[in-house]
């Protein structure tokens, strides 16, 4: 099978929970089917990373679309020249002529067997016509993450940018999903907020995975301290805001109880607000080299998001590493986790910190979380899930005859 896997954006060097998604999945098909690895991506040509590509996917062609990659005061007035276009500007940036003429060409062509549009910020290149069997790879569903935004956010100014963007995103998600033959969800939630957009018979639930090889428990289990740990990349506003819940209502309950306790914040990029937070209690990294090395000296991991969508990596990855985790409902949303029995989940803040309070005092009780965490991620290898992706785009090439003849209806 042939297919043409589409992503906005460099995929490499991986940094966030989607890269790393995409990178398993593809390469596990890349095995099995010839698959072409297209990205695009802003501001001045990179020749490590179009040399680097290759390496991983043989099929691979990378584009600098030569438009500005720009910081912050730009980024602000692209926005505003933005305002008039009717898709969010978190899909509006992305929009490049070179690439929409490199992708119509190839669907006229009708080259590939089936087409993966990589999350909604590459649909906007798209041609009109599907030509192609085409699948949209959501791994969430952005209208969720904007209406959180526009819930909980304080600033007067950025509600009304949430609210407007919310209103935006909520038209053009509805429209993509409706006009892609197939969508591919990572979780059952997200199917059932899709499936008020379109039939439901139209969309698979493929969960996401863990690289077992590297997130796996150490073979002697170390002593560590009571250290509290949060991992994600620490410039996405949803681990922003996380961070700062966790600080200014929770973290101070921990410390009554343990002073001993120390929390350390582990991913690239702190935004201002994060870093606001270091002190003796609380530990900034930054990047690391290496996440797993950290993950290996906490006693309990933290996921107290309050926005959100998809899955979050960072929970089976810390399971597969063998640690106790403490989340709410919305960080373990669509997550095959038991409360109780290889995860607890908190809502509250007094009992997110009662449940890391328990963690750090009772040794037993944690190391029979750990257990079981690690137990239940061993289930979702990425070489499995990789398969399973597999099999629906399968299904949907199998159907290529009927989608030509809908389309010379069409």
């Amino acid at each position: 099978m042939k297919i043409l896997w589409v992503k906005a954006n460099k995929l490499l060097p991986i940094h966030s929970g989607g890269d790393i998604r995409s990178f398993n999945i593809a390469r596990r098909l890349s095995i099995r089917h010839e698959l072409a690895f297209f990205s695009y991506y802003d501001g001045l040509p990179d020749g490590n990373y179009d040399a680097e590509l290759p390496k991983h996917f043989p099929r691979a062609l990378s584009v600098c679309t030569g438009k500005s990659d720009s910081g912050t005061i730009k980024r602000g007035l692209d926005y505003l020249l933005h305002l008039p276009v009717a898709a969010p500007y978190a899909v509006s940036r992305f929009a490049s002529a070179v690439v929409r003429r490199q992708l119509q060409g190839w669907f006229d062509e009708q080259r590939f067997d089936v087409a993966v549009c990589d999350f909604l910020d590459a649909a906007v290149n798209f041609p009109k016509k599907l030509t192609i069997p085409t699948v949209l790879f959501q791994h969430n569903v952005e209208t969720e993450i904007w209406r959180r935004h526009a819930e909980t956010e304080s600033n007067p100014i950025r509600k009304m940018i949430y609210r407007m963007e919310f209103a935006k995103m909520l038209r053009y998600e509805q429209k993509i999903v409706r006009e892609y033959q197939h969508v591919i969800a990572v979780s059952e939630n997200d199917k059932k907020l899709m499936s008020q957009w379109t039939d439901e018979s139209r969309i698979a639930v493929v969960p996401t995975g863990v690289d077992l090889r590297q997130y796996r428990p150490e073979p002697v289990p170390r002593e560590v301290g009571p250290l509290v740990m949060f991992v994600g990349a620490m410039d996405w506003e949803p681990n922003i805001d996380a961070v700062e819940y966790f600080c200014d209502e929770i973290w101070s309950q921990v410390l009554a109880a343990v002073p001993e306790a120390r929390f350390r914040i582990v991913g690239r990029n702190p935004d201002r607000r994060v870093q606001k937070f270091a002190s003796s209690s609380v530990e900034v990294t930054g990047r690391v080299a290496s996440v797993i090395d950290h993950l290996r000296d906490a006693a309990v991991v933290i996921v107290p998001l309050r926005i959100g969508g998809g899955t979050r990596l960072k929970i089976y990855e810390a399971m597969a590493a063998g640690k106790a985790v403490v989340s709410t409902s919305i960080g373990a949303e669509g997550l095959d986790v038991n409360h109780g029995r290889d995860i607890l989940l908190a809502d509250t803040q007094r009992e997110f910190a009662e449940s890391i309070i328990r963690f750090l005092r009772d040794r037993q009780l944690r190391s029979n979380f750990e257990r079981a965490a690690a137990e239940l991620a061993v289930k979702y290898d990425w070489s499995a899930i990789g398969d399973k992706f597999s099999v629906v785009l399968e299904a949907v090439a199998e159907n290529r005859t009927h989608f030509a003849e809908q389309y010379a209806h069409s």
